[in-house]
């Protein structure tokens, strides 16, 4: 199933849905199928998990509704099941104030666990910005990560693009919070 046929986005909105995608490993197996089906056992290798633990996983993201079952063939009188995102996207709630943000959390461990001999581009810029241009740069931003996506070809390594554009909070705020 080429990712053309993916709905564009899924939206996360139920516990179990939020469940599934805050756990890391299932965040690392539903990057193997961005692109591209997997089997079990495929995507066991690609994670560097025994196919019981992916197997574990796959079945809560396909409870879920975040990954499905796209293609089957009999192989040696078992069926193999391919399974593949059930969107191009995935949206998850805004955490709240306070909240966790998982999706941070999860490319911040997926950087840790990158090679550390690899190259890699990471920046953090401080910017005073009119609320223009900030939404400007926030538009501007996701134009560019969608035509890159739009670019990508599954038998190319992959590479993960991580952006937050926002406004920490207020100096008074944070000291306050600190005491």
């Amino acid at each position: 199933m080429p990712t053309d046929d993916l709905p564009e986005t899924f939206h996360v909105t139920t516990d179990d849905q939020l469940r599934a995608v805050s756990n890391l490993t299932r965040h690392r197996i539903m990057a193997v199928l961005r692109f591209e089906p997997a089997t079990i056992t495929q995507i066991a290798e690609r994670v560097g998990l025994a196919k019981g633990s992916s197997s574990y996983h796959v079945r809560l993201l396909e409870r879920a509704g975040l990954v499905k079952v796209v293609r089957t063939r009999k192989v040696r009188g078992v069926t193999e099941r391919y399974y593949a995102m059930a969107a191009r996207a995935i949206v998850l709630p805004d955490p709240g104030e306070g909240g966790p943000d998982v999706l941070m959390r999860h490319a911040v461990a997926d950087l840790e666990a990158s090679p550390a001999d690899g190259e890699r581009h990471v920046r953090m810029a401080h910017l005073r910005l009119t609320e223009e241009q900030f939404a400007e740069l926030g538009a501007r931003l996701e134009a560019l990560a969608d035509e890159y996506r739009e670019l990508s070809d599954p038998s190319l390594p992959d590479a993960s693009l991580v952006f937050a554009l926002f406004h920490p909070a207020s100096r008074a705020r944070a000291e306050g919070d600190a005491k």
